[in-house]
């Protein structure tokens, strides 16, 4: 008889650890649904914050305006910018391992009004010298990847302001680069 008690003292223990077990299961599932349903309202918000659809209508109207093109490049109105395009350059890089290198750059400006257009025209060969300084003293590597890219594009920037200051330019635009 000793040993069907044993076997009804297993059985209560093991329902215990059942029973403790079960609630414990409920938390988990309960908490992993609370932060499925939170990310989910999340991503609804982030995602829903986006354009107005008056904002969406707006953009269409003014993509449909041009400007003038001008003697040295051409204007394109979108959005209440003006976009000015400097001619295409050609650089040779610096590289003394691999041998010659060469990167063909055609660029555009964004700029605010038409009267900025017409301030930068004058300052335009300050602008292409202090591109071609910086350029000429690029190697292959710096331009590998989009962090390379991304630098030159910031440091490009950086330098029309510079030449062109008080005037300033909103962003710079890749129209082409190649790099061989």
């Amino acid at each position: 008889m000793a040993a069907p008690a044993a076997a009804t003292e297993a059985d209560g223990e093991h329902g215990a650890e059942a029973k403790k077990g079960i609630p414990k299961l409920f938390i988990i599932i309960g908490a992993a649904a609370i932060v499925v349903l939170l990310a989910g309202a999340g991503l609804f918000f982030f995602m829903s914050s986006g354009a107005k659809p008056a904002d969406a209508e707006h953009a269409a109207a003014a993509d449909g305006e041009h400007a003038a093109t001008g003697e040295h490049g051409g204007t394109v109105e979108a959005a209440h910018t003006f976009i000015f395009n400097l001619p295409p350059m050609v650089i040779n890089l610096n590289n003394e391992v691999d041998g010659p290198a060469f990167m063909k750059l055609t660029v555009a400006l964004e700029v605010a009004n038409e009267e900025m257009m017409l301030e930068i025209q004058p300052r335009l060969v300050k602008v292409i010298d202090a591109f071609q300084v910086y350029l000429r003293e690029l190697r292959k590597s710096d331009l590998e990847g989009s962090a390379g890219i991304y630098r030159l594009k910031e440091e490009l920037l950086r330098r029309v302001n510079v030449a062109i200051y008080p005037s300033q330019v909103e962003s710079l635009l890749f129209k082409e680069l190649l790099v061989q």
